[in-house]
């Protein structure tokens, strides 16, 4: 895969030696902590909120290289257990798709402020992307054909469908991802290396969120049922999609269950039987825990863990 190009917005990438401890610690350490410094309440729809959020985002920015990624040696059944999950078209083709619908949907904005930091979210997609193609190689992933990706007619539909499929498969990625950890199914340094990228999608759906409720907030009365129209339409795809009854919605292709792996993936990262209860548990905990340092005063999405918790009051575990 070619290198990326530059980040938008004058920011740099460093070429941290993953020797150089000190550097890599402060660079997580800045995307994962943050508050605003001019004090008072944030109001959605405000200038102060959407300029807290969107420097937010910048501030947050790790500037990791993923060419400089160096993926650890995996024994034989380390490497047979990463090579049959099946999420690895299925991520690669994500990333792109999501890259393409941010960056048309910052480019039909013409706010400076939420235009910088969806486009920087693109661009960050395409860093995914890239890491994900880094690892399929550097293990021997055999993977499909890509698609064509093709710009989205309306950039506002696509990215709501971009924006609330992340908040939703980025619950049940903290927790499966925590769950990998702790069972020890894959090498801690191969679980490590993937940190960044998984603090990094808490990163993009704290953007969105914040996005959304200034969105709502600055809608005049009149377009405000058209647009929670539009965003019932994306929950009920999301639901359609997911359950695998028209996969072909999206891309055409046949039903898959790759779609369906952000829920029914425990069994994949541990050895362990898990009960459902117990990884809503562990999604709901990390869910908390990576939002934890950011600035209490931006939103956080919060209808998929409402709705696991809900769950979990008839799940045992």
């Amino acid at each position: 895969m070619p290198d990326l190009p530059p980040p938008p917005g004058n920011l740099m990438l460093a070429p941290l030696a993953l020797a150089d401890g000190a550097s890599v610690a402060a660079a997580d350490h800045a995307a994962r902590f943050w508050t605003d410094p001019a004090p008072g309440r944030l109001p959605p729809g405000s200038p102060e909120h959407r300029r807290a959020a969107a420097r937010m985002f910048r501030d947050t920015f790790n500037p990791y290289k993923p060419s400089i990624i160096q993926w650890p040696r995996l024994e034989p059944e380390a490497r047979a257990r990463l090579i049959s999950l099946p999420i690895w078209d299925i991520a690669v083709q994500t990333e792109g798709k999501a890259r393409l619908r941010m960056l048309a949907y910052a480019h039909a904005l013409t706010d400076p402020d939420w235009r910088a930091a969806i486009e920087l979210n693109g661009w960050e997609e395409g860093r995914h992307k890239q890491v994900l193609a880094d690892l399929v190689a550097a293990y021997g992933i055999a993977l499909e054909p890509e698609p064509a990706y093709v710009p989205p007619r309306d950039p506002e539909w696509a990215y709501l469908v971009t924006g609330f499929s992340e908040c939703v498969d980025s619950f049940f990625a903290f927790g499966l991802f925590e769950l990998a950890r702790r069972s020890g199914y894959f090498p801690p340094p191969l679980v490590d290396t993937f940190e960044p990228v998984i603090q990094e999608e808490t990163r993009h759906i704290l953007l969105f969120a914040n996005w959304l409720a200034a969105h709502r907030a600055a809608l005049a009365w009149w377009r405000r049922p058209w647009f929670e129209l539009r965003v019932a339409a994306v929950w009920v795809f999301l639901g359609w999609e997911r359950i695998g009854i028209a996969r072909g919605m999206d891309d055409g292709k046949k039903p898959s269950a790759d779609n369906n792996f952000t829920l029914t993936g425990s069994a994949a990262v541990s050895d362990a039987e898990v009960s459902v209860g117990t990884l809503l548990g562990i999604c709901l905990a990390e869910n908390d825990r990576r939002f934890a340092g950011y600035d209490r005063r931006l939103r956080r999405p919060t209808t998929t863990p409402a709705l696991a918790r809900f769950a979990r009051r008839f799940l045992r575990g």
